[in-house]
């Protein structure tokens, strides 16, 4: 066979079908995917406009009365920043106040009185309040008690830009009521928290040591900042002001306490009257029955009278301090009973005295001498008969 010079040689095709199928694929598959993007409704437009709105309808009426109770009260909270030297509180491990520094506070009176927590301006050299209109006044201290986590302050701002806070009971609070917290949070002006009452009649302990009687215990979430602020019912009344927390990190950990607001209308008063708490006084100066037992009889309870003030309804009664003789010491009287109140400790007799009674009034006082009981009327007085 003979092959022309100009006759080249072809392989075949191996796979002729190659490219079109390759094509068909590609085809395919940007067909598929289109059809799933109008399937789920996406949109390749470059001319997206925003959705419609779809209509909200009424608020809830909780979520009116919350905003109802923000609207009427947190006109009459404030923000309250003092300059101190911070140092530690010490002798809370578990139950933390929250850092001097800054807090909260209310407006009590339209005469410029504000009030907050002791611990918020302990140690201050200077402290200014922020009203809800963001205007910053300079304030001076009216009175404090310490014993009962409570300050009073005042600022000299004109009556048309206070409100002063609505007042209501705590007498007659039930566990599980709404509550709500205003304050300042972490500085975070304005901040409302809602909770329930969870639990009434607590007793926790004041930075002096003495108790606090029928607190008010929640789970609205209390934090730094919030101190010194009111904590409200339904009806924006206060019922408490925002004082301690139970937290291991500083933070709220849903159990927060409130001085309850009887103990409030009762204490404030006075603070502005008279700059501290005037108290019906024995004239003695106290210590626990705990000097008694170790001296003397570890089964005594009450209070030992230390010693008697000339012309003191104590002296006037024939009561007698600890006196020093050449033979060692003579124990005074022990302080068992008020009327019918038991007397424990030297906290039950202070605060009974501050709770149940007036300077004025006539107590059968019911104590122990040379180990016998003994009972006798002392008419308690205001100071300076004071125990110490």
């Amino acid at each position: 066979m003979t092959y022309s010079s100009n006759q080249s040689f072809q392989q075949p095709n191996p796979n002729p079908w190659r490219l079109p199928v390759l094509v068909g694929v590609l085809i395919g598959l940007l067909v598929g995917w289109l059809l799933i993007g109008q399937i789920r409704g996406y949109s390749y437009s470059r001319d997206a406009s925003p959705r419609s709105v779809t209509p909200r309808g009424d608020l809830a009426d909780q979520e009116k009365t919350t905003i109802e109770i923000f609207e009427e009260a947190a006109p009459s909270v404030v923000y309250i920043t003092s300059v101190t030297n911070r140092q530690a509180i010490r002798g809370f491990s578990i139950l933390e106040i929250p850092q001097a520094g800054t807090g909260s506070g209310f407006l009590w009176d339209e005469y410029g009185h504000v009030v907050t927590n002791y611990h918020v301006v302990r140690g201050a050299r200077s402290v200014q309040v922020t009203l809800a209109d963001q205007t910053t006044w300079d304030a001076s201290l009216v009175g404090k008690e310490p014993d009962k986590d409570l300050a009073v302050l005042r600022i000299d701002a004109p009556p048309a830009r206070l409100k002063p806070i609505a007042i209501g009971a705590s007498n007659d609070l039930r566990v599980g009521q709404t509550v709500f917290a205003i304050g300042n949070p972490f500085g975070l002006d304005q901040t409302l928290t809602t909770g329930v009452v969870s639990a009434i009649g607590r007793t926790i302990q004041s930075m002096t040591g003495r108790k606090i009687e029928g607190v008010i215990q929640t789970d609205a979430a209390i934090n730094p900042g919030n101190s010194g602020g009111p904590l409200l019912d339904s009806a924006a009344r206060l019922i408490g002001v925002n004082t301690m927390i139970v937290s291991d990190s500083g933070s709220s950990a849903g159990i927060g306490f409130a001085v309850p607001v009887d103990t409030v209308n009762k204490v404030v008063p006075q603070l502005i009257k008279h700059g501290r708490v005037i108290r019906p006084r024995m004239g003695i100066a106290i210590r626990n029955a705990s000097q008694v037992r170790a001296l003397r009889d570890a089964s005594v309870t009450g209070v030992l009278i230390r010693s008697v003030q000339r012309g003191g309804g104590a002296d006037e009664a024939g009561l007698r301090g600890n006196n020093w003789t050449p033979n060692g010491i003579i124990l005074g009287d022990v302080i068992q009973q008020i009327d019918n109140h038991e007397i424990k400790s030297m906290d039950d007799l202070l605060s009974v005295l501050e709770q149940e009674y007036q300077a004025g009034d006539v107590v059968t006082v019911t104590y122990l001498r040379e180990g016998k009981r003994r009972t006798t009327r002392v008419q308690l007085q205001k100071p300076p008969y004071s125990e110490e």
